[in-house]
C-alpha cells in the first residue's frame, strides 16, 4: 500500500491515479485534527487562496494544461467543472462544493483510505509526500533531512519575460567586466530613464500579504523586495541590482546610467528573470513599472514577482523526472513542494507521481511526457531544466519548445502550441507503448 502524506489536489490526483492502475494507497490528512493557518475547511483538495483554476481557453497555457490532465484521467479538472461558477473565461468553482466532490469520489473510492492523522516522519515503504507549501513541524525537518537542507520555506521570486518579447535594440549582452561569456542581457538606463523609473517604483501598490506571511516578513531582508530597497534612497539601486560599474554599452562606448540585468532562466534561453527584482507590488504593477526599463517596453510576463510563504525542495538537484527522490526512489514528491506553482500545476504533479508511482511497483519504464506537452515541460523544468538559482514555476507557453516556424500573431502562435502539445500526448496514448 502506498502512503500518500496530504489530502490536497496533488495527494487526491495521486491516489486516483494508483487506483486507475489497481493499486491501494491512504491518504494521511491532519485536517479536522489540525489546520495550517491557511486552510479553515473540513474536506479534501480544499482550495485556499482563490477559487479559480484559471483560463479554460485551448490557446492559454492553464487551458492546455486541464485538457491535458483530463486526456491523462484527472479527477480534479472534472469535479471543478461539475461545480463551476460564471467566471467569464476561466474556471472557477464553489470551494465547499468542489471539496465536497472530490471528497466524495475519493472516500468512495475502494482502493483509496483516508486518515484523518498528521505525519511527522517520512514513513518506510512506498510513500508520495504531497504536503503543499506550507509544510512545517516534524515532517518539514524529517524532509530537510532527507533531502540534506534542501528545503526552502519561503519563495522570494523575481519576473520572469520571455526573450522574444524584448526590443532587441535598446539591449546588450554582457558579462560585468567581459568576464566569461556575454550571458546577461542588460537592460542600459540614461539618468531620466531611471529617475522616471525609480519615482514610478517607490509609488506603486503593493500587494497584500497574508497574516501567516505577515508574521514572517522579516525573514525577506536576505532578498530585499526591489521597492523596499528603492524607497531607502533614490541612488540605492544604482549600488545594488541596477549597478552599472562593469558594463560598457558598446554601441555607444560609455557606461550607463542604470543597468537592469536579466539572467537565463530555462536552458533553452526562452525564458529571462530580471536579477535582483523580488517584489512584492501587485501583478498590474510590476506590468506598469517594470515595462519603463527600456527594451522591456513590450516584454511579455510569464511569472510576476513573489514573495510568500511556501515550502519547496530544490526538485533539479533532488528529483528525477518521474518525480522520485534521487536518493530514495521509493519516496515521490507531489504538489507546490516540488516546485510547481498553482493549483493545477499541483495536481497536474500528483497525477504524473501516481501514474510513476504505479509504474515503478509494476516493474515498469517510468512515463515521462514530450517537452512539447504542458505537463512535460513543467516536469522537465523541475526536474532539471531550470537555468541558475532553482524557484518555483507555473504553467506557461515560455516553457515549451520553440515551434519550428516563427509566428507572430500571439494568438495563433500559442494556438498551434496548443495543438502540438495535445497531438503529441495523443499520439502517445494511442501508441500504448508508454502508457
Amino acid at each position: 500500500m502506498v502512503k500518500i502524506i496530504g489530502g490536497g489536489l496533488a495527494g487526491c490526483e495521486a491516489a486516483w491515479q494508483l487506483a486507475r492502475f489497481g493499486i491501494e494507497s491512504v491518504i494521511y490528512e491532519m485536517k479536522p485534527e489540525k489546520y495550517t493557518p491557511a486552510h479553515h475547511y473540513k474536506g479534501l483538495a480544499e482550495l485556499v487562496c482563490s477559487n479559480s483554476l484559471k483560463a479554460s481557453r485551448h490557446d492559454s497555457a492553464a487551458g492546455l494544461l486541464k485538457e491535458e490532465m483530463e486526456m491523462l484521467g484527472s479527477v480534479i479538472v472534472p469535479s471543478a467543472k461539475e461545480n463551476a461558477v460564471e467566471a467569464g473565461g476561466a474556471l472557477a468553482v464553489d470551494r465547499e462544493k468542489f471539496s465536497d466532490t472530490v471528497t466524495e469520489k475519493i472516500k468512495s473510492n475502494p482502493l483509496i483510505k483516508v486518515v484523518e492523522k498528521e505525519i511527522e516522519e517520512i514513513p518506510e515503504g512506498f510513500v508520495i509526500i504531497a504536503t503543499g507549501p506550507l509544510t512545517s513541524g516534524g515532517l518539514a525537518e524529517s524532509i530537510q533531512k532527507k533531502c540534506g537542507n534542501y528545503l526552502s520555506f519561503y519563495d522570494a521570486a523575481a519576473p520572469i519575460v520571455t526573450y522574444e518579447s524584448l526590443d532587441k535594440e535598446k539591449v546588450f549582452f554582457a558579462s560585468r567586466y567581459d568576464r566569461g561569456d556575454a550571458d546577461y542581457i542588460n537592460c542600459p538606463m540614461d539618468k531620466e530613464e531611471y529617475l522616471r523609473f525609480y519615482n514610478e517604483l517607490i509609488k506603486a501598490e503593493g500587494a497584500e500579504l497574508h497574516e501567516f506571511d505577515k508574521r514572517d516578513f522579516r525573514v525577506y531582508e536576505g532578498c530585499m523586495p526591489v521597492e523596499v530597497l528603492a524607497k531607502r534612497g533614490e541612488d540605492t539601486m544604482r549600488f545594488g541590482p541596477l549597478k552599472p560599474v562593469g558594463l560598457i554599452d558598446k554601441r555607444t562606448g560609455r557606461r550607463p546610467y542604470a543597468v537592469v540585468q536579466l539572467r537565463k532562466e530555462n536552458s533553452e534561453g526562452t525564458l529571462y528573470n530580471l536579477v535582483g527584482f523580488q517584489t512584492n507590488l501587485k501583478f498590474g504593477e510590476q506590468k506598469r513599472v517594470f515595462s519603463l526599463i527600456p527594451g522591456l517596453e513590450n516584454a511579455e510576463f510569464m511569472r510576476y514577482g513573489v514573495m510568500h510563504r511556501n515550502s519547496f525542495i530544490d526538485s533539479p538537484k533532488l528529483l528525477s523526472p518521474d518525480y522520485s527522490l534521487k536518493t530514495d526512489p521509493e519516496i515521490f514528491f507531489a504538489g507546490q513542494i516540488t516546485g510547481v506553482e498553482g493549483y493545477i500545476e499541483s495536481a497536474a504533479s500528483g497525477i504524473m507521481a501516481g501514474i510513476n508511482m504505479a509504474r515503478r511497483i509494476k516493474g515498469e519504464a517510468p512515463l515521462i511526457l514530450p517537452p512539447e506537452t504542458m505537463t512535460g515541460a513543467l516536469t522537465g523544468y523541475i526536474s532539471g531544466g531550470c537555468s541558475g538559482t532553482f524557484q518555483p514555476m507555473g504553467c506557461n507557453m515560455g516553457i515549451l519548445p520553440d515551434l519550428p516556424e516563427r509566428i507572430k500573431d500571439k494568438k495563433l502562435k500559442y494556438s498551434a502550441y496548443a495543438d502540438r502539445a495535445i497531438e503529441a500526448l495523443r499520439a502517445l496514448l494511442i501508441s500504448g507503448k508508454e502508457f
